[in-house]
């Protein structure tokens, strides 16, 4: 089973003391290659603070945030889990997960990046800031992640549970097959079923804490609905190729 998650804009400050970024030692490594690439487009933008934060879209109080992409290759290292911070980390509540918990979400969990494409739960990373939508100096996120993710992801056995959002899911499409299904968050209003914006992360962060406490590998969709269901959690069945979340 593998859970996709998607990252958050803001990044925890700090990270182990000593630490450095290691691209060779990340998880996936067939992304690599696409990894180089974007670090090396980032860096140049970062040469230029003016053109960087018109680039990331950042306002002048987020200046420091374009000023850490110039120490993107020596800046300490924390686990994407722990580094990513906001709505659906703040419920998922990382920190707080004992050792085993956390040890499953590393085999079973994958955070995507504009960065580093997909990375897995205890997989070390500097902060940094880069979006989806982000354009770095001739490089297309999009053409460099699509292909490149789509091939890591179509490896991965089993239940592939998608809980990105929308853009960061077009950065690297789930291959179409059994097992795979994009989870949408929704609330029933007698019968009929809305998208919600606000509690959208909030969900996806409590299912996933929930789903790495269980540490079950559900073999396929049925049995990841019926514990589901065993534990509280509406998750049924949408539209085709999709699972409502259901708060």
């Amino acid at each position: 089973m593998l859970i996709l998650l998607p990252p958050s804009e803001t990044k925890r400050e700090g990270g182990i003391e000593g630490s450095r970024l290691a691209v060779d030692a990340l998880s996936f490594p067939t992304l690599g290659e696409a990894r180089e690439a974007a670090l090396g487009a980032l860096e140049e933008l970062a040469g230029d603070l003016d053109a960087s934060m018109k680039a990331l879209k950042l306002g002048p109080r987020q200046r420091h945030e374009a000023e850490r992409n110039r120490r993107i290759r020596s800046a300490e290292v924390l686990p994407a889990i722990d580094r990513y911070d906001g709505v659906l980390y703040d419920a998922l509540e990382a920190s707080t997960l004992p050792d085993d918990a956390r040890a499953f979400a590393h085999r079973h969990v994958a955070i995507a990046s504009a960065l580093f494409g997909l990375t897995r739960a205890l997989d070390p990373i500097p902060a940094y800031r880069l979006s989806a939508d982000s354009r770095l100096p001739g490089l297309a996120l999009k053409k460099l992640w699509a292909p490149a993710i789509s091939a890591a992801i179509a490896q991965e056995p089993g239940v592939v549970l998608d809980l990105r959002s929308e853009a960061y899911a077009a950065l690297g499409p789930v291959p179409a097959r059994p097992g795979a299904a994009f989870v949408r968050v929704v609330t029933d209003e007698g019968g009929r079923r809305r998208a919600l914006n606000h509690f959208n992360k909030t969900g996806k962060g409590r299912l996933t804490r929930a789903l790495v406490l269980a540490g079950i590998d559900h073999p396929d969709l049925d049995a990841l609905v019926a514990w589901a269901a065993g534990e509280g959690i509406r998750l049924e069945p949408g539209a085709p190729g999709e699972l409502d979340l259901v708060v």
